[in-house]
């Protein structure tokens, strides 16, 4: 299936907005076998099929029935295996991209036993909420990198601020939203080719065990290739057998999409369980496999244009 452009790079949604793209995805991912029309996926989404199209063109950068057809094309292949989804069974078996982390330089310090006992004491944090391409999202930054980046469902903006205070209690904070959402711009909105701009590296300065802190980085190194199983990153992490501690690592994780815990699948190819709930997780890997292959296509598009360039060059007519 030829992708569209992603003519919206910096498709940004709120909570409510990628509710309903979450939906569809899952709408599509359960009932694609029965093909089913814009409208009947457009009510799943709870949306006007004008509205819903436009919602899910900006975000995807192709329209639902393009979707349809990457993910029937998909199955035909044969990327179904045993009893997983068809959309579970295609990331297990790398068809997906894999998305930002390939273009960011992405560092992971570790708070030091000082630096948490004093529990913020001394730091200056910069926090905001911004929109996303998985919702709202709450990020706190630091002078020694970010910290925390936490999505955050319609009416919890409380909740999430009391956790976060709870992290860094004695720490200097001041919200900064327009901040914040610069931070979004850099993770998400992807390099302008055109203009040879490319993404700025961003360093993490996170708190946890000596363990969670392994792990997260042997998830760096896998997650930003693409989609792993929890046994993979065990063995990465030097505990071969101990994907059980190794999930509970991941759930813990303080930094979504950056730290790529939405990347850790079951042995089986299910979607297993996420901290920020299972439906952002599917529609993470899907963006991340749209975006890989529209970046694919354009690769070999420019690569053919060049060809046939040095081709002409070399037998003028």
């Amino acid at each position: 299936m030829q992708l569209a452009h992603v003519t919206r790079p910096d498709a940004f949604l709120d909570s409510r907005d990628f509710a309903r793209v979450a939906r569809a995805i899952h709408y599509i991912d359960e009932n694609f076998r029965a093909q089913p029309r814009l409208a009947t996926i457009a009510s799943a989404a709870r949306l006007s099929e004008f509205h819903f199209n436009r919602l899910f063109r900006r975000w995807a950068g192709v329209t639902p029935r393009q979707y349809l057809a990457y993910v029937t094309a998909n199955a035909a292949r044969g990327a179904l295996a045993g009893s997983a989804s068809v959309l579970d069974a295609a990331y297990t078996l790398g068809l997906s991209g894999p998305g930002r982390l390939h273009d960011l330089l992405v560092t992971l310090d570790a708070l030091t036993p000082g630096e948490v006992k004093a529990r913020g004491r001394g730091v200056r944090m910069s926090y905001g909420f911004s929109n996303t391409p998985f919702g709202t999202a709450l990020l706190a930054n630091t002078s020694r990198g970010l910290s925390h980046l936490a999505f955050v469902e319609p009416g919890a903006e409380a909740v999430a601020l009391d956790e976060l205070t709870g992290l860094w209690p004695k720490a200097q904070r001041q919200r900064d939203d327009a901040a914040a959402a610069e931070l979004t711009r850099c993770i998400w909105a992807d390099a302008d080719a055109a203009n040879g701009v490319s993404a700025r590296p961003l360093r993490l300065a996170v708190r946890g065990t000596n363990f969670q802190i392994r792990v997260w980085r042997a998830l760096l190194k896998l997650g930003s290739a693409g989609p792993t199983t929890y046994a993979t990153l065990a063995r990465a992490a030097g505990v071969a057998g101990g994907a059980r501690a190794v999930g509970n690592a991941v759930g813990a994780n303080p930094v979504a999409w950056l730290i790529p815990c939405h990347n850790v699948l079951r042995q089986d190819g299910a979607l297993g369980g996420y901290r920020w709930g299972a439906e952002r997780k599917r529609a993470m890997l899907t963006w991340s496999s749209l975006r890989g292959q529209a970046a694919s296509q354009g690769r070999s598009r420019v690569t053919g244009t060049a060809a046939a360039a040095a081709t002409t060059a070399g037998h003028p007519t």
